[in-house]
C-alpha cells in the first residue's frame, strides 16, 4: 500500500464562511500524482487546484462537505428541464486545457462582475492557467457558445469513473440562461453518455450561498466520516 505524504497548512481564515478558521492538507508537491490516483483520492474527499491536491482538515468546523451526483440515476426536475430548453441553441465544444485569449478575457470579466471583492480579477494569464489546468490530470475546457459568442467555459476533469466539475465561469450578461446550472447539467448528461457513474461537484456548504446550489442536483451524495451517504438520508436522521 502506497503512503501519500501530506503537508498541513497553518490555520487560516475560511474562504467560504466568515468568522471561521480553516486548515488544509496538501499532497506533498514532490509526490507523483496521476489521473488514476486522483480518481481514488477524489473519492476520499480530495480536490485539486492546479497541480495541488488537497483536503480540508478543519478541527472545529465540518461545514465543507464533499458532494457528488449519481449520473446514472439523475433525471432533471422541472426547473432544470426549463434550463435545458432555454439553452437548446447553445453550441458546445470540448477543447484542450490550454490558454486561449478569449477564455482568459471571459474569466477576468466574470471575476470583476461576480467576485469584485476578490483578487482573482487581477490574475495574470499564467496564474489563470495554473489555477484551472493541471500537468498530470486529463482536464478539458468546455466552451458554450450562442451564435458564435462565448458565453461560458466549464473546466472539467475526465477521470476513469467520473467527471469532476473544477470551475465554471460565464458572461454575466447571459445570466438569464442560467449558464452555471446548464454547465452542470451538461456534465451530468455527458457522464451518462460516457457511462461514468459520478459527477463530483466539490464542496457543499449549507451556510454558504454560493455553494448551496448543489442540492438541486439529485440524487446527491455527501461524504461524512469517510462514508458516502445519500443526502436525503443524512438530513432525515
Amino acid at each position: 500500500m502506497t503512503t501519500i505524504p501530506l503537508l498541513a497548512t497553518h490555520p487560516h481564515p475560511s474562504s467560504y464562511l466568515a468568522n471561521e478558521t480553516a486548515q488544509t492538507a496538501f499532497v506533498h508537491p514532490g509526490f507523483p500524482i496521476s489521473t488514476f490516483l486522483y480518481n481514488l483520492l477524489i473519492a476520499q474527499g480530495f480536490r485539486r487546484s492546479g497541480d495541488d491536491v488537497y483536503q480540508n482538515i478543519c478541527t472545529q468546523c465540518a461545514a465543507c462537505i464533499p458532494s457528488r451526483v449519481n449520473s446514472s440515476k439523475f433525471t432533471p426536475n422541472r426547473a432544470q428541464r426549463r434550463c435545458l430548453t432555454k439553452n437548446q441553441d447553445v453550441q458546445i465544444s470540448i477543447k484542450p486545457a490550454e490558454f486561449e485569449q478569449q477564455h482568459y478575457d471571459l474569466y477576468i470579466y466574470y471575476q470583476r462582475h461576480k467576485h469584485a471583492d476578490g483578487n482573482m480579477q487581477h490574475s495574470t494569464p499564467d496564474e489563470y492557467l495554473q489555477f484551472l489546468s493541471s500537468r498530470w490530470c486529463d482536464t478539458r475546457f468546455v466552451e458554450f457558445r450562442l451564435q458564435q459568442t462565448l458565453i461560458a467555459v466549464a473546466v472539467v476533469d475526465f477521470l476513469p469513473d467520473a467527471l469532476s466539475a473544477v470551475y465554471t465561469f460565464f458572461n454575466p450578461d447571459y445570466a438569464h440562461l442560467s449558464p452555471g446550472t446548464y454547465a452542470v447539467l451538461w456534465q451530468i448528461q455527458h457522464a451518462q453518455q460516457l457511462s461514468l457513474k459520478w459527477v463530483y461537484l466539490g464542496y457543499w456548504i449549507a451556510d454558504c450561498r454560493k455553494m448551496r446550489y448543489k442540492t438541486q442536483f439529485q440524487p446527491m451524495q455527501i461524504l461524512e466520516h469517510g462514508l458516502w451517504r445519500d443526502f436525503q438520508q443524512v438530513n432525515s436522521e
